[in-house]
């Protein structure tokens, strides 16, 4: 199993909703946990497989806290998004009894920490671009994010 595959079966793990998944092959056995509420989901994956299949029954897709509804929605254009640069887990505060790096209606400068995401045991601060205020988190503290994923929303000054 390459790099790829194993970025694409976490990327389906973390859309799936589904909280724990592990593969053994003759060389290798990989599993892959979420922080998600736990789903159960019936998924097939032929043990001849070369590499990662679709699974055989359908799976259902949770409401994500990053959509949005109502008028909310329509006005998101003039708002800058910050997204993920990477693959990992996202954390809004340096550690649990530390207060978060920003809340919504703080404002920020290019520069300022944000958060921190987690890729291989490996904690990396996440730096704002743009000086504005935080309008919106779009991720729920230590959920998974994938590389381009829409963080923060914030309105530019």
């Amino acid at each position: 199993m390459d790099i790829k595959q194993i970025q694409d079966l976490i990327r389906f793990v973390s859309k799936s909703g589904v909280n724990e998944v592990s593969i053994e092959q003759t060389d290798f056995k990989i599993t892959i946990k979420t922080n998600q509420a736990p789903t159960i989901v019936n998924a097939t994956i032929p043990a001849a497989a070369p590499g990662i299949q679709q699974p055989a029954t359908p799976v259902a897709h949770a409401h994500t806290p990053a959509q949005t509804e109502g008028p909310a929605a329509a006005d998101v254009s003039k708002y800058v998004t910050i997204k993920s640069p990477m693959i990992g887990t996202f954390y809004r505060s340096a550690s649990p009894d530390k207060p978060n790096f920003v809340n919504v209606g703080d404002e920020i400068q290019a520069g300022s920490v944000l958060c921190i995401i987690e890729a291989m045991k490996l904690f990396n601060e996440i730096e704002s671009e743009v000086s504005g205020r935080i309008v919106k988190v779009l991720v729920d503290n230590s959920s998974p994010v994938e590389y381009d994923q829409p963080l923060f929303l914030v309105e530019p000054m």
